[in-house]
């Protein structure tokens, strides 16, 4: 039998770096600090929103700066994470509950990000959000 090999404790540490990346951000989009998250995002990167429009580096960075919305609960949660060398896939969860039109409704979206390690930091490349019905 093949000898069984122990996990990669390496791959363990980047996954909580790249969840912890998410999060930094979501939380650097509710205070719309634009600097904080364009050192997230790669100079070539892409979003496809919602909504199906898509934007680049500075779309991204004025939506932070325009951002107005209250939000009473932003959760982040059931992350996947895979690393491929040198690019990895990070896929969760958005919810978000706030006051709209007089009563409190609550909006989930799907993400899926492709981060890539320069310069010994990851940057994000591509992100694609889905609202969930």
């Amino acid at each position: 039998r093949p000898a069984q090999r122990r996990p990669d404790r390496g791959r363990v540490g980047v996954v909580e770096v790249l969840i912890q990346l998410e999060r930094d951000w979501d939380a650097a989009f509710e205070r719309r600090d634009a600097k904080l998250i364009a050192t997230f995002l790669a100079d070539e990167f892409i979003a496809t929103y919602g909504d199906g429009k898509r934007g680049d580096k500075a779309t991204e960075l004025k939506l932070v700066a325009e951002y107005n919305q209250q939000v009473d609960s932003r959760v982040l949660d059931d992350f996947i994470v895979k690393i491929y060398g040198n690019t990895a896939v990070v896929w969760f969860t958005q919810t978000l509950t706030g006051p709209s039109q007089g009563r409190q409704i609550t909006i989930t979206y799907r993400y899926v990000d492709v981060w890539v390690m320069r310069d010994g930091r990851w940057q994000c490349v591509a992100s694609q959000s889905t609202k969930v019905t």
